[in-house]
């Protein structure tokens, strides 16, 4: 955990992200980066030298019209002494029996953003952490590059102007191999997706990709990341 608590407290630091009396909403998905970002923010919060609190929240998406089984994260979260609110949806009956989208994730991530929004509003809190963390950057920038054609990426930090929130993501700079052995070795109550795309997804295919990219060619992700801040390609660039 240590690594990775080195890696967060840089981005914080890099990217301004917290301040005394920021309440964070983490948007708990049951996956390994949303667990290990919820546990490392509590334990940053003994030494980081900011005064803020800590929430979590699960939307539920529902699929096949059942509850997703919580109960091992409702009691992480107790012995973290983290209030945890679990949000039931039909975003899953939307997305895949109602419009029958050829493409769901984008639909999907769409109308899991906008719940979670108004649950961290409720919940009291001014800032929401996601669990995207290095590797996302870098297949989300190659993504967009590909798919839409442009030079883009999700940033560290952002501001919901209407909601009058704050998105951060303090685990960008963790690679993912590193918090996957995070939670394999501290056993966090990791949820398997039971959604019927995970694993066939465009995101799927590019983090296969630039799989085969650093066999070829070593370290190219990270000359990628690095052209990405170089550029100040959304907000990556800050505090460099």
């Amino acid at each position: 955990m240590q690594k990775i608590l080195g890696y967060m407290r840089r981005a914080i630091q890099q990217y301004d992200m917290l301040q005394d009396g920021d309440v964070i909403a983490v948007g708990v998905s049951g996956g390994k980066d949303s667990l290990t970002l919820l546990n490392g923010l509590v334990l940053l919060k003994r030494f980081i030298g900011v005064d803020f609190g800590v929430k979590a929240v699960t939307l539920d998406p529902r699929f096949n019209g059942q509850p997703l089984d919580l109960s091992e994260i409702v009691k992480f979260c107790k012995n973290l002494g983290v209030e945890y609110k679990i949000i039931p949806t039909n975003i899953a009956e939307i997305v895949f029996d109602i419009r029958k989208e050829k493409n769901p994730c984008s639909l999907c991530a769409k109308m899991r953003r906008g719940a979670l929004h108004d649950a961290a509003l409720e919940l009291g809190c001014n800032k929401i952490a996601l669990g995207h963390n290095y590797d996302d950057a870098v297949e989300t920038f190659m993504m967009n590059l590909f798919t839409e054609g442009r030079i883009g990426c999700f940033s560290p930090v952002s501001y919901l102007s209407i909601k009058k929130l704050f998105l951060i993501r303090p685990l960008v700079l963790a690679p993912e191999t590193t918090i996957r052995k995070c939670a394999a070795r501290n056993n966090f109550p990791v949820v398997k997706s039971p959604c019927i795309v995970d694993g066939h997804t465009n995101r799927q295919r590019t983090k296969e990709f630039l799989a085969e990219l650093e066999k070829k060619n070593q370290g190219v992700t990270a000359r990628i990341f690095g052209a990405m801040c170089k550029a100040n390609v959304s907000g990556w660039g800050g505090g460099n």
